[in-house]
This record gives structure tokens, C-alpha cells and sequence, in this order.
């Protein structure tokens, strides 16, 4: 188990931790929660060995392996499967004994135990492992050769998930988790950290996720820790609880003190009282005080109503949605549509939560209604008056970082300022302090701030402009859960039209009211709830792997397909992509037997020798079956474009 004994901790001047005391059992999956700032990261850094506690005493079982997400972005020129699989360090080991046993010649028995330990270490399906993380988390097929330079930073930093996901761990710390994730590779993950079986601290300003994964919660407040039974809405709860108790108990406290204090001082000249007077005096100097009950103050914020209501807001009357050719294409290279035939009227009022799988187009959609993108073909019509406040995924990015608040907000009065707002710089300094930009943090270069601070400031400019359309693409990704709870406030309270893109369940609940589906080239209502979708979303990833799983079905009549870019493909060609197909699957189950039936004879007595020859083959047989596996899936990335029909 790991305990934690009057354990301080500083950083600087700061006292993080504070003579707290806490245990964790094992197999215990634990949320650790607390403002930012609080110091929850500085507690996974002592957990995992980089920092060591100032006073007190911690302990971690010495021989507990761990797994953890590191925060720095990666970079290498390894494809996403290989950095993958290096996440396994008990692989890596046992491949470099594996390389040093057969450069010794003649060490058969060196040699049957170094490829005893590849076998044991999984050798044989890591690359299957490291693909179905990758898959899990919303890669696609044709990108899991691709090198790690290649993806932006938000796919980088899935692969650090996977990669931390692929080590086996005793203990497993994830710090946001979820931040660059859609709903369907958050789902996916619910799923896979559900069957962890090691002990897990996760922090998380996501409630669904936390009540989904999360059996034990860690408060982490004026530097103690403390621990509750349940999920994140089994701790809300509780404490809601005892700091009602807590504040009854100071009320009634302060109500004697008050009551002693009164006698005291009306009787103690008295000589027939003195004796009670004196009583009382000793009590009160007895009494163990109760402190008040201080919490931080919540955040909150509004928008004021905008200036203007257009209805309908939008119309999109056969819109495709996509993206521009590259600027080094040929001349008249078509542009990529994601997204087809829409027609739909966005109306003042609505609330929309868009969902759809990841690579759908819900991003492509959210970017051309806001004149990010142009439209592919078929029309988007705005109605007078319209003003959009868009936040991007990617918002953060574009934020100058050596620029402060007050000059980003300066910038944006220049531009012109909405009807009712000043552009006095007083006035806009006051107006930051609505946002939690007080004092010298105006002034505050925003490369300086945190990624919780920065979204703060996209919402503060986004509110500023008095939009009467929000288009908000991931906006929780680096909000804590009070601003996430005061940015659900405010659109609930919002008079115009709020489209959401969110992987945070709890926000489009609170928040919508309807939700688009993007699926399969085109756009649909659902009608389910978020917890029909999340059903939804589990039975694709399911019909995903099976398709990885197993040959395509093709229909046995030889019928000309249609492929989503308009070619035909004659049946001939089809059908020797489908024999080449199936030649494969020969070669891989015929592998397959052979290694399993190796499998089996390492379990029975053999001489050095003879494990030297099973496990130089079991390793050949590895080799062999993932450069065929990769064949059959580029096999069946070629069929499949060769058969689906253009949605209609």
C-alpha cells in the first residue's frame, strides 16, 4: 500500500502539503481532486519518485512498477506503433537481453532464458496491444505507421496515453487524462480503466469520468488530504454534508462563547457570582475553538444580451462541409468533403450539442459556420445581424504569448467595440477582474500563465464581444470544475444560441437541449440521451475492431462498386485485392497454429538448446505476423474504399 505520515512538502515558500496523513490500498482506483494550484500534481511527483517529502514519511511498495502520461509533448520520428510499444519497458528489457544473449555464441541456456522472458513479456502480440490503444483512442488505421512528428500536438499527447496505457503497472497515475480526447476515445478509455487491475490515481476536473472510473476520492485542500469513500458525486455529496456540520457546530460555539462571555462580564465584580464568573472563565479556556468554515469563492461570470436576436440565426440549404484543396495542388483538384448535403435552420434560442464519432466532421461543421473553412459547395446563410463567438479547439494556441490580458483585450476595442461596451482601458481592466484578471495578472505576459488561466481569457474576449451565436468546440479542456460549473451556468442563462462540441457529458447535459449526430457523411437528429449515445458509441468501436478482426463481407454478386471519391472499380481488380486478401489470411492463421503449438511445447521439459531454437523461432513468427497483419490492413483500407457507396 502507499502511506503518506505527517507528510510535508514545500515548493519555495509554499507549503503544498502540510503534516497530512493518508493510505492507499491496492487495487484502489483513487480520483485526487482540489482547486488549481491546490498541488495535486506535485503530489503525483512525489508518488512516483521525482520529488521527496520535506517531513513526515512515505512509502511505495519498492517493487510496484509504475506507469504514468509524461506532460512534455513527444517528438520522434518512430511511427505511432513502435513509439507505442516502447511504453512496455518490461519488453524492452527483455528484447536487449534477447540482443545481448546472441551476441555471446554459444550460451544456449542464457539464450532459452533471454527468449523465455520475450515470450513472457508479450512479445508476441505487442504490436496488437499497442494498435488497439492507438485505435482505442481515435487513430485511424492508415495513421498507425505514421511517424509521431507528424500528428499535432493533441495527437502526440494521446500517444503519450497509449504509451503510458501499453507498460504493465502496478500503479498507473494520469494527470488530465481526458483533455485532448473526444467522447468516443473517452468512452473507450471508462472502458479500458475499468479492467485496470493495479492501483490508480487519476486527476480529472471531468465528473462523469471520475464517477465512472474512480471508487475512492482524494480532497487536496490548504495542504491536507482527505479521503472518501466513492466517486467524485459520493465526495460532492459528503462534504456538502460536513461542511453544513462543521458550520452548525462553529454557529452554536460562537453562540455559548458569547453566552460565557456575557456572564463573565456582568457578574465577575459581583462577589455573590464570582465563583460562576471564575467558572466560566475556565471553560472558555478550555473550550477547543472551531474554526470557521472557509472555502474559496466560486467563479462566476455572464453574458450580457446580445444586441441583436436574427431568426432565423443560420440556414444551410444542401452545405457540404470540408476542406480546401492543399495550395500545392493541381488546379481544379476538388476540395475533401467530410460532410454532406445539410440542410438545417439554426434558430435563436436553440441549444445544440453536436456528437458524432472522431473524423466525422463535427469540428469541420462547427469551422465553417464560423468562416473558419469555406463552404465545400451548397449554401450557409447568415441572418442580419449575426455576431459569433467562437472558441476553438486550437484557441489557445493562437493566444500571444507575450502579450497580457489588458493588451489582447486593447486589440480587440481597436477592432471595434460591440454596442454597450467601453473601451475605456479602466473599464476593460474592470472587466478582466470579472474574469479572475485582478491586480498585476492584467499585466501578466500570457506565456507565463496556466492552461486553466488562458481559457479564462478566451472566454473573457469571447463574452466581451457580446455574441449572439457561441460556437464552442472543446471548451472545458483546461477548465477546472468550478469554471466549468460557471461556464454551464452562463449558458443556461445565455439568450441566444449555443452549438457545443464537448467531450464533457456534464456540460451537454446541463447545457442542450437537442443534439445533431455527424455520422457517415452526412448529419441526422438523435434522439436518445447521452447515455443512448454513449451505448451508440461503444457498439461502433465494436464494429471497428471486428472490421480490423475479420475479412470484409463483400457481396458475392460481381456488381460494380462505388468508392466515396466516384471511381468504379471493376469487379476484377476487386476481386484480386479480395484472393491477395485472402492469401494472407492463410499465411497468418498457418502462423498463428504454429505458434501456439510452440506456445504449448515451452511448457514441457526441453534442453537449453531446444528453448534457444522455440524462442529464436517465436520471435521470427512475431516479426512474420506483423509485417502480414500490416498488409491485411492496408488490404482491407484498399476494399473498403472500394465498396462503400457515397451516402445519400
Amino acid at each position: 500500500m502507499i502511506t503518506l505520515k505527517s507528510v510535508s512538502l514545500r515548493r519555495g515558500a509554499k507549503a503544498l502539503l502540510d503534516q497530512t496523513t493518508v493510505t492507499l490500498n491496492p487495487g484502489e482506483r483513487v480520483g485526487l481532486v482540489g482547486r488549481n494550484g491546490a498541488g495535486k500534481t506535485t503530489l503525483f511527483a512525489l508518488l512516483d519518485g521525482s520529488l521527496h517529502e520535506d517531513a513526515g514519511e512515505f512509502s511505495r511498495p519498492a517493487a510496484w512498477r509504475l506507469a504514468q502520461v509524461v506532460q512534455e509533448m513527444p517528438s520522434s520520428s518512430l511511427s505511432a506503433t513502435d513509439f507505442v510499444i516502447e511504453g512496455d519497458q518490461a519488453l524492452l528489457a527483455a528484447q536487449r537481453e534477447v540482443q545481448l544473449a546472441e551476441s555471446e555464441n554459444g550460451d544456449g541456456e542464457r539464450l532459452a532464458d533471454a527468449y523465455l522472458a520475450l515470450h513472457d513479456a508479450g512479445a508476441h502480440d505487442a504490436q496488437a496491444r499497442a494498435q488497439a490503444l492507438i485505435l482505442g483512442l481515435g487513430f485511424k488505421t492508415t495513421e498507425l505507421n505514421n511517424p509521431v512528428d507528424s500528428f499535432s500536438g493533441g495527437w502526440r499527447m494521446r500517444l503519450q496515453l497509449a504509451r503510458a496505457l501499453m507498460c504493465p503497472s502496478d500503479l498507473l497515475l494520469l494527470d488530465e487524462p481526458t483533455n485532448h480526447l473526444d467522447l468516443d476515445a473517452l468512452v473507450w478509455l471508462e472502458t479500458w480503466l475499468k479492467r485496470y487491475a493495479g492501483t490508480m490515481v487519476v486527476i480529472s476536473h471531468d465528473r462523469e469520468f471520475l464517477d465512472a472510473v474512480t471508487t475512492v476520492t482524494l480532497h487536496l485542500e490548504n495542504g491536507k488530504l482527505m479521503r472518501y469513500g466513492g466517486n467524485y458525486s459520493t465526495f460532492e455529496e459528503t462534504r456538502a454534508q460536513q461542511i453544513d456540520l462543521q458550520q452548525n457546530a462553529y454557529l452554536k460555539q460562537q453562540d455559548k462563547i458569547a453566552h460565557l462571555q456575557s456572564f463573565i462580564t456582568r457578574f465577575k465584580a459581583k462577589a455573590t457570582k464570582a465563583k460562576q464568573a471564575q467558572s466560566r472563565v475556565k471553560a472558555l479556556e478550555r473550550m477547543e475553538r472551531l474554526a470557521p468554515v472557509l472555502t474559496s469563492a466560486d467563479f462566476t461570470f455572464e453574458f450580457k444580451a446580445p444586441a441583436s436576436l436574427p431568426n432565423p440565426m443560420l440556414v444551410m440549404s444542401n452545405a457540404c462541409f470540408g476542406y480546401p484543396p492543399p495550395a500545392d495542388a493541381p488546379a481544379g483538384t476538388p476540395p475533401t468533403v467530410i460532410v454532406r448535403r445539410v440542410n438545417r435552420s439554426v434558430m435563436a434560442g436553440q441549444r445544440i450539442g453536436i456528437l458524432g464519432a472522431n473524423g466525422q466532421g463535427k469540428s469541420t461543421l462547427v469551422k465553417t459556420i464560423a468562416r473558419v473553412l469555406p463552404c465545400c459547395s451548397g449554401i450557409v446563410s447568415e441572418g442580419k445581424g449575426l455576431n459569433i463567438g467562437y472558441f476553438a479547439q486550437q484557441e489557445l494556441d493562437v493566444l500571444r504569448p507575450h502579450e497580457t490580458p489588458l493588451q489582447h483585450l486593447l486589440r480587440l476595442a481597436k477592432e471595434g467595440s460591440p454596442t454597450g461596451q467601453s473601451d475605456r482601458e479602466q473599464d476593460l481592466r474592470s472587466f478582466l477582474g470579472t474574469f479572475n484578471f485582478s491586480g498585476e495578472m492584467v499585466k501578466q505576459t500570457v506565456g507565463t500563465m496556466s492552461g486553466g488561466e488562458k481559457a479564462r481569457l478566451v472566454l473573457c474576449m469571447i463574452v466581451w464581444q457580446r455574441p449572439n451565436l457561441l460556437l464552442l468546440d472543446e471548451p472545458t479542456n483546461h477548465l477546472d470544475l468550478a469554471t466549468r460549473e460557471a461556464l454551464a451556468m452562463a449558458l443556461n442563462e445565455f439568450e441566444g444560441t449555443v452549438m457545443l462540441v464537448s467531450h464533457d457529458r456534464s456540460l451537454l447535459r446541463s447545457v442542450c437541449d437537442e443534439f445533431w449526430l455527424v455520422t457517415r457523411g452526412g448529419m441526422e437528429d438523435f434522439t436518445g440521451d447521452l447515455d443512448d449515445y454513449q451505448r451508440y458509441l461503444l457498439d461502433e468501436a465494436k464494429r471497428s475492431r471486428e472490421n480490423l478482426r475479420e475479412s470484409l463481407k463483400i457481396a458475392k454478386e460481381p456488381l460494380k462498386r462505388v468508392s466515396l471519391a466516384g471511381d468504379i472499380v471493376a469487379p476484377g481488380k476487386l476481386k484480386a485485392l479480395q484472393r491477395e486478401q485472402g492469401h494472407i489470411e492463410k499465411l497468418l492463421l498457418d502462423l498463428q497454429k504454429e505458434q501456439h503449438a510452440l506456445e504449448a511445447q515451452l511448457s514441457t521439459p526441453l534442453s537449453a538448446q531446444e528453448l534457444a531454437d522455440s524462442g529464436r523461432r517465436l520471435n521470427q513468427i512475431a516479426v512474420e505476423l506483423s509485417a502480414l497483419e500490416e498488409q491485411w490492413l492496408t488490404l482491407s483500407e484498399q476494399i473498403d474504399m472500394a465498396t462503400r457507396p457515397i451516402p445519400s
